[in-house]
């Protein structure tokens, strides 16, 4: 579980945290939804010690991610930042291998050799496992970066919109493997999404954030209501149900 508790955070000088309190339940699926500029990112980025905290406490197991061996936070959580810097002629499957990293220093045994051939098939990169990210489209390299995490091994996942780049079929296919993740392995994704129907269709926890602080936590059902809409975006939609499924319908 990942608990945060009086979390705050400037950047600049200028405020992006307030006072944040949240527990991240462990396994499932917990989606980041809100307008730009709510601070999800930020609190994505703090979660994987990717910046240092200034302010409040954030523990993963138990442990202060501050003060967690790095070595060992790396064979527990991954993270797909939103900007990502790859070397363009490296390939498919040497970015894949590094997920491996955290386990094998380097060493690629026989076992993270499975890992990488399981991690390209599962994203549909069996066939491109030797071209170099370059010459891949959009979609393509976002799929081998989410590889490359996924061979990472993780018990925690954190993902910045993922689906940036990928096609409509490329995104629910990424969900759908995310959702199999949460059930099959017990993983504990924490995603931020743009989407809001992606966040009711898959998310078993949502965080809603609003102005640098949390609007609202709790199931999808819960949380997801017309007023909310209007508060957290400013904008009127309705909620409707098709096939069992609640739907945010923006209308024209």
């Amino acid at each position: 579980m990942i608990l945060i508790r009086n979390l705050s955070h400037t950047i600049a000088g200028k405020p992006i945290l307030h006072d944040i309190s949240l527990d991240v339940p462990r396994s499932g699926i917990t989606a980041l939804i809100g307008p730009n500029g709510a601070g999800k990112s930020t609190l994505l980025s703090l979660m994987a010690r990717l910046m240092p905290r200034q302010q409040g406490q954030i523990t993963l197991d138990g442990h202060d991610i501050s003060t967690h061996d790095t070595a060992a936070l790396a064979r527990t959580l991954a993270i797909l930042p939103q900007i990502q810097d790859a070397a363009p002629r490296l390939s498919v499957a040497d970015l894949v291998a590094f997920g491996r990293y955290p386990h094998s220093r380097g060493r690629l045994t026989v076992e993270d050799h499975q890992i990488i051939d399981r991690a390209l098939d599962a994203f549909h990169l069996t066939d491109l496992r030797n071209r170099a990210l370059e010459t891949l489209s959009g979609g393509q390299r976002q799929n081998a970066l989410l590889a490359m995490i996924f061979a990472q091994g993780t018990d925690y996942l954190l993902l910045d919109e993922p689906l940036n780049n990928l096609d409509i079929a490329a995104a629910r296919g990424l969900m759908a493997q995310l959702r199999r993740l949460a059930n099959d392995q017990g993983r504990t994704i924490v995603i931020v999404l743009h989407d809001i129907n992606y966040a009711l269709a898959y998310a078993d926890h949502l965080v809603v954030m609003a102005k640098g602080g949390i609007a609202a936590t709790g199931t999808p059902s819960e949380v997801v209501t017309e007023d909310l809409i209007h508060r957290i975006y400013g904008t009127d939609a309705a909620i409707i149900t098709h096939q069992d499924r609640r739907i945010v319908d923006v209308g024209p």
